[in-house]
Parts: structure tokens; C-alpha cells; sequence
């Protein structure tokens, strides 16, 4: 598996405070060797991380920031762009 998807749902009011939190410490960690992409809907921060192995999950955000622990998913990438594979 070489991409993860994580996804965090902010307590009510806290979204800003979330996507600070992922872009200045939960996804600093995750290597140089990895791609990582941020994404935010109303309430919920995802990052996804793609690397040449099974990537590393995100910390732990503060739970004062979080309705519930960030749910992470491992998949393993098929396609490099928006081609169909060959199956």
C-alpha cells in the first residue's frame, strides 16, 4: 500500500484551527519523500499522502480540535492520472 487517506472531523467552530494544525504539524512529519494533498469540506479536514511505501499516518491532532479520532484509510494507487487502468 502506498497512499493513505486521513480524515478529521472538527469540533463545530474549530475548522480554521484543524487545517492549521494539519499544515504546520500533523502532516510535517511525513517525509520529504512523500506527496501530501490537503483538502477541506464544511467540518472535516483529508489529507491524502502518496509515497514509494506504505506511508506513515498523521499524529494524534490536540482533541480539544476533534469530534471523534481521525479515521485512516491505506490504499494502494492503480493509476497515476485519470486513465482507466488496463485490467
Amino acid at each position: 500500500m502506498d497512499t493513505l487517506m486521513w480524515e478529521a472531523k472538527a469540533r463545530p467552530g474549530l475548522e480554521g484551527e484543524l487545517l492549521e494544525w494539519v499544515l504546520t504539524e500533523g502532516a510535517a512529519g511525513l517525509g520529504e519523500s512523500v506527496r501530501t494533498e490537503v483538502f477541506t469540506a464544511p467540518g472535516r479536514v483529508v489529507v491524502i499522502v502518496v509515497g514509494p511505501g506504505t506511508p506513515r499516518t498523521l499524529p494524534e491532532p490536540p482533541a480539544e480540535l476533534v469530534d471523534r479520532p481521525p479515521h485512516a484509510w491505506p490504499f494502494t494507487r492503480i493509476t497515476s492520472s485519470a486513465r482507466q487502468p488496463n485490467l
